[in-house]
């Protein structure tokens, strides 16, 4: 049986903030990781002003080396659902996590786009079966 992140991660251990994140990740992995098949998966979380949840949905897949997505679908369903706060992941079939150059200015026009709606990018996550890759963290957003 996997472990899970309250497996690795006790709760008496971690700050409840960094449980919830740890457990978005595991989450997102789940959905943009696909053992069967190598392809580039797409996957958003949608959140209201507050951070809190309101949906979240596959919203594009590619090859193995490229992924196909549209801006307009993306931001549409985080309109439709009031959201101002999206996080975003997708995974990368290699197992290297480094962002491409692909990936970075795909990061960047969202970034614009979201500002122009009022809505935040608050992550873009960069997932393999062995690592995280958080734009922000990395100092790409």
């Amino acid at each position: 049986m996997p472990m899970t992140v309250l497996d690795r991660y006790p709760p008496s251990s971690v700050d409840p903030r960094e449980t919830q994140a740890m457990s978005m990740v595991e989450y997102l992995r789940d959905m943009v990781l696909d053992d069967t098949v190598q392809r580039e998966r797409f996957h958003a979380i949608f959140l209201d002003r507050n951070r809190n949840y309101l949906a979240d949905g596959g919203m594009g897949q590619g090859g193995n080396a490229s992924l196909s997505f549209r801006m307009r679908e993306l931001f549409g369903r985080a309109l439709s659902l009031g959201a101002r706060n999206i996080i975003i992941a997708h995974n990368h079939p290699s197992g290297d996590c480094r962002p491409s150059e692909r990936d970075l200015l795909a990061t960047r026009r969202l970034v614009e786009v979201g500002k122009a709606l009022d809505i935040e990018l608050i992550d873009h996550l960069i997932i393999t079966h062995r690592s995280v890759y958080s734009m922000r963290a990395g100092g790409n957003l």
